[in-house]
């Protein structure tokens, strides 16, 4: 780590962001944490002499508001200074990976859903949050200093953005420069969607040393023993692979994927006529690189698409205690996917 990011932040201090809420794990819920103050007499004397002071001396110390303005800012500064290499050293200190979501402000409490997950595998110290826009940073940097960083250019306000809109192009066309970003800086990277949740440890399932690996979008069953290979292309010439959920090593195959990724997405811009998205790229990375890059395809059991597991209970209890990262999609709307976590016991934020 370099001097620059260890004088930011000392790791053992912060608890990080998902112990602000209850139910950390399944068999170890926690409760809401109170302070409590024992008003004995001299507790009461030192606070009615504080009042007192504050009482005489508030007049002068001018607007209170901007009190704290010095610290706040000095703060702020030094999150914008930030760089990517300071907070992937920071995140990786302990090893080789990084696991990496990109969230902006309104998606917060899906980062937070899945950072708790996350922790219940004991792998929540890689995480790395790619802020997508100032208030993000801020925010997960004020509660869980070092794991959030933003790489300008900042997109503009993010607002909840609904899939197909040019707004999702915009905020997801990012991903794969930040991904490149880091395999160049010579990490493995973890990258997922934060509306999705760990049931399990995927890490025993990244086995071997192929270059990039992914799950497959489709809802149809494989068989339990299906090939981890890309997939043949669909309906319209290209495979439907999620770019949800991606590892990748630092090799030069998992660099040119993403190299392609990015040339896809500018051959491919957004158009009220076309309404992209990141993924149709990604599959044509996928496939125009296919004969160049080693590819492996995650077992469906363990890496299910949500057009499966949420629609196929047959399934789902025929592959009980495979499963590993569930994807909340195959369904539209933030209300809608918080309402079917919970409808399946995945949302693991506790209610106060």
């Amino acid at each position: 780590m370099s001097p620059t990011s260890s004088s930011l932040h000392q790791r053992t201090l912060h608890k990080p962001y998902t112990s602000l809420f209850n139910n950390p794990s399944p068999d170890n819920p926690s409760k809401p944490y109170y302070i409590s103050i024992l008003l004995n007499r001299t507790t009461f004397l030192l606070l009615l002499t504080l009042l007192i002071f504050l009482g005489v001396f508030s007049p002068w110390i001018g607007n209170h508001s901007t009190f704290f303005t010095p610290s706040t800012l000095s703060l702020e500064a030094k999150w914008r200074g930030y760089t990517l290499p300071e907070a992937v050293s920071f995140v990786a200190k302990n090893g080789s990976t990084v696991i990496v979501c990109a969230v902006s402000q309104p998606y917060l409490p899906f980062l937070n859903n899945w950072l708790i997950s996350i922790k219940r595998q004991k792998h929540h110290e890689k995480v790395l949050v790619i802020a997508e826009d100032y208030a993000t940073l801020y925010t997960v940097n004020g509660r869980w200093p070092g794991h959030a960083v933003l790489i300008p250019p900042a997109p503009d306000a993010q607002v909840a953005h609904k899939f197909g809109s040019q707004g999702f192009f915009n905020f997801t066309s990012r991903r794969p420069r930040h991904l490149l970003q880091i395999l160049e800086l010579g990490y493995n990277v973890m990258y997922n969607d934060v509306d999705m949740v760990w049931l399990a440890d995927p890490f025993p399932y990244l086995k071997g040393n192929h270059d990039v690996y992914f799950m497959d979008d489709m809802s149809a069953v494989k068989p339990l023993d299906h090939p981890n290979v890309l997939p043949p292309p669909g309906k319209k010439g290209r495979t439907y692979i999620c770019s949800c959920m991606i590892y990748m090593h630092p090799t030069a195959g998992a660099k040119l994927v993403m190299k392609k990724w990015i040339e896809e997405l500018q051959v491919q811009p957004w158009s009220k006529a076309k309404k992209a998205n990141d993924q149709p790229a990604f599959n044509w990375a996928l496939n125009k690189t296919a004969g160049q890059v080693d590819l492996y395809l995650l077992p469906q059991a363990a890496f299910p698409t949500g057009g499966l597991y949420f629609k196929n209970q047959t399934w789902v209890d025929e592959t009980k205690g495979k499963h590993v990262i569930i994807h909340n999609n195959y369904i539209l709307g933030f209300e809608k996917k918080i309402k079917r976590f919970k409808d399946y016991n995945l949302w693991l934020v506790c209610q106060i």
